[in-house]
């Protein structure tokens, strides 16, 4: 080793040592004028040996060549958000849930209850990222995204001043995760947009704002030129366990160099955490960065596990926010948007007025009832609030400052994109074969597809990622498609051309050949990410799923009653007729045969599930229609005493009396004396019959799902398969798919990279497959990767 390279790495020791004190600790050992002579001698050293240059040092925070585009990055871990509470009893009942989760003594008035450990952090409000660490080195940075998949901004994590290129100290393990927030402080945002205005750039409305902008650019010279800061929040995936409490992984990486909040605290008890809020919230507008609010976690790492998570969001930690900030300021006009659906929704069009730091000029009105139940009128003085990123709300009409020549708000005859009527919905309530209808809150336009703004919406979900997943197709792309009039439904997609794309803004000769084959690529596509993508009203993914798995094939997901898909979990009466309606309407019905047309093959199409053709008895085809006063306990008893849906039919009043009391035999008997009801009730027998799913039908020997009852757990990467689809194929064998480890865990799955949740189920003795042999495993129930 020369004398320049080990001078350069003293040097680089030194300045880390120093990044360390200053970032971390909070505790400068040296003037900044000597650690600006410190970095000036080792840049000059590396400009002389470039040879020597590493990704780690110092002075590789300036940033390279400006990126395309950012590429996206799949969090084996996902980001999950957090559930919020706005209100000291959000918060008990918080406290009330993890203690039950934790079967811990719940107390009473009297006090006795156990008393939960919480790490206390304030919100801080930025942008949420990821830092992937190999041996000791960040390899990669990304956003959260949705939570599931983000954007690689390695290039940019590495120019912000406090994050290190290389941990301090040595025991971290060989892959760790490190998740916080990057941020912008109050001071570094006043001098960003001071250096805009100077240069005659735009400036930003708030901090959050900046730091997102800052870090999502394509150039990374630009965000080494912003003041960003990072603070760690907790880690993702990772190969080893640090510590058994959220405090002690926190501390642990602050040994290691990343920076956490100097405000971090552990209580005892929800008392201490309101005591936390409280103070902080005092605290607040004299903290050098903004925060929205205190983040609350069970400590307990063991507990966390136990606890686990709902869809969206762990139930150990929650979100208490700060109340809202509000402002007064002028309703100039409310003008009429159209979604996907066709919904009129009113829009307050406002003076601008800043308000949290946010500079506001719209907000939401919701509907028109929302409009009466405010009084408002356009001229009005009103008040607007906004909560964190919520979009700001209008909460409060000042009458005494109404002006005399306010004006009414008045919704539209004719929708303001297409010109077609617009109605006022009808809601049905449908209970004991009864159909109560009253006036919906919800103003509609019915030119469905034919108005460009319901076809818009409907087309960017159609395409979206977890419905036909077409890349290259985003907002702006489909709205030049639909006001070309190259597109009029969702199956003119299939029949775009290269001729027409490639002179579209935004599309040159490489981007419109991969359009075409991302377009040509969704052809084969699974059933359920079909039906989801259709956006029948009410029909999420899950319940697309359930369709899917369930029902087995396309042309019985749109023949079906609905009497007969009130068999599936979860699908409801009201939610039945949506997905009837849907598939009875006869534009809908073209497009479908458009598109099948076009060549999509609808993949993983077969019998019904063999739990959902063995749940149908005559009992509970009677329950399901719903006869008024008759029960499913009644409903048992026709089926008992008739022994067919034809003679309860038929039935005299004798017989009738014999099964059920006079007021149940009376309705029954009135219920298929009207026509429409007998038709209806026989046309859902014949279907059952016709899907082989009667109770007279002959029954396959099959005893439910091979994976019935039993939770699976998926960590690592696989190579074979997204983790998407491994936990769809896993679901079609009737497994749960969980996110965390447990004692009632049946099998994990584990890819390379796979971390605690992987120590976890060896440390519990757990049934755990690699990748290959979960393929093997998968290919024994006759599923093929």
């Amino acid at each position: 080793m020369n004398a320049a390279e080990k001078r350069i790495l003293e040097l680089r020791a030194e300045l880390d040592l120093h990044n360390y004190r200053y970032y971390v600790l909070d505790e400068p050992s040296i003037p900044d004028a000597e650690y600006d002579r410190l970095f000036q001698e080792l840049k000059a050293l590396e400009a002389a040996n470039p040879q020597l240059i590493s990704h780690d040092s110092p002075t590789q925070r300036v940033g390279g060549a400006a990126l395309s585009a950012f590429t996206q990055v799949r969090h084996e871990v996902p980001m999950l958000s957090l559930g919020n509470a706005f209100e000291e009893t959000d918060m008990h009942e918080f406290d009330r849930r993890v203690t039950e989760g934790l079967d811990l003594p719940v107390g009473d008035l009297f006090g006795g209850g156990a008393e939960v450990e919480y790490s206390c952090e304030p919100k801080l409000d930025g942008l949420a990222v990821s830092l992937l660490y190999q041996d000791g080195l960040l390899v990669r940075g990304a956003t959260r995204g949705d939570g599931t998949t983000g954007e690689d901004i390695s290039v940019n994590v590495r120019t912000v001043r406090n994050i290190p290129l290389k941990l301090q100290g040595s025991g971290w393990p060989a892959t760790l995760e490190v998740r916080g927030e990057v941020y912008m402080s109050k001071a570094g945002f006043e001098r960003l947009n001071a250096t805009q205005l100077e240069a005659g750039g735009k400036t930003f409305a708030n901090p959050r704002n900046a730091a997102a902008g800052s870090l999502r650019q394509l150039d990374s010279k630009i965000t080494a030129s912003r003041p960003l800061e990072f603070c760690c929040y907790g880690i993702g995936q990772v190969s080893a366990d640090i510590a058994d409490t959220h405090i002690g992984n926190l501390l642990q990486l602050k040994t290691w160099g990343v920076p956490v909040s100097r405000e971090l605290k552990l209580a005892k008890g929800i008392g201490e955490c309101l005591d936390y809020y409280r103070d902080i919230g005092e605290r607040r507008n004299a903290l050098p960065y903004e925060i929205d609010g205190v983040v609350f976690k069970v400590n307990s790492i063991a507990a966390q596990r136990e606890l686990g998570f709902r869809a969206r969001e762990p139930r150990w930690a929650i979100a208490h926010k700060f109340p809202a900030m509000e402002e007064l300021t002028e309703l100039l006009d409310v003008e009429f948007q159209v979604g996907r659906t066709g919904a009129v929704t009113p829009v307050a069009r406002l003076k601008p007025v800043k308000v949290a730091g946010v500079t506001v000029s719209n907000a939401t009105l919701h509907n028109m009832d929302e409009v009466a139940r405010l009084g408002l009128m356009i001229g009005d003085t009103v008040i607007i609030r906004r909560a964190g990123d919520v979009i700001p709300q209008v909460v409060q009409v000042v009458t005494e400052r109404r002006p005399a020549d306010a004006r009414p708000v008045q919704i539209p005859e004719s929708c303001p994109v297409c010109g077609s009527h617009v109605e006022r919905t009808q809601l049905i309530k449908r209970s004991k074969g009864r159909e109560t209808i009253s006036e919906g809150a919800v103003y509609r336009c019915v030119g469905r597809l034919a108005c460009g703004a319901q076809l818009k919406q409907a087309i960017i979900h159609f395409v979206s990622r977890r419905a036909m997943d077409i890349e290259g197709l985003g907002e702006k792309s489909v709205e030049q498609l639909v006001d070309e009039g190259l597109v009029s439904s969702p199956a003119d997609l299939y029949g775009l051309t290269f001729e027409q794309i490639v002179d579209l803004e935004g599309f040159a000769e490489l981007s419109s050949k991969n359009l075409l084959a991302a377009i040509a690529d969704s052809k084969r596509q699974s059933l359920a990410r079909f039906i989801y993508a259709l956006g029948i009203p009410d029909v999420g993914e899950e319940t697309a799923k359930v369709l899917a798995r369930s029902l087995g094939s396309l042309e019985r997901v749109q023949q079906a009653l609905p009497q007969v898909l009130t068999y599936l979990p979860d699908v409801g009466l009201e939610v039945a007729h949506e997905i009837r309606s849907f598939f009875t309407d006869s534009h809908n019905q073209q497009v479908i045969k458009q598109l099948l047309a076009h060549g999509l093959e609808i993949q993983d199409q077969g019998e019904l599930g063999a739990e959902f053709a063995a749940s149908t008895t005559l009992g509970g085809l009677l329950d399901k229609l719903h006869i008024p006063s008759v029960g499913p306990g009644g409903a048992q008893k026709l089926a008992d005493k008739f022994g067919s849906l034809q003679a309860v039919i038929e039935a005299d009043w004798l017989d009738m009396r014999q099964a059920l009391p006079e007021k149940q035999a009376n309705a029954v008997r009135e219920f298929f004396a009207n026509e429409d009801n007998r038709q209806q009730a026989l046309a859902a027998e014949q279907q059952l019959r016709d899907f082989g799913m009667h109770w007279q039908s002959e029954k396959k020997v099959v005893e439910g799902l091979p994976l019935a009852g039993q939770t699976w757990v998926l960590t690592g990467s696989l190579e074979l398969m997204s983790r998407d689809i491994a936990k769809d194929k896993l679901e079609s064998l009737g497994a749960k798919v969980a996110g965390s480890v447990s004692a009632k865990t049946y099998c994990v799955v584990a890819g390379p990279g796979a971390g605690s949740k992987l120590v976890k189920a060896n440390e519990l003795g757990l049934k755990v497959l690699d990748e290959q042999a979960f393929v093997a495993f998968l290919g024994g129930h006759g599923i093929t990767v």
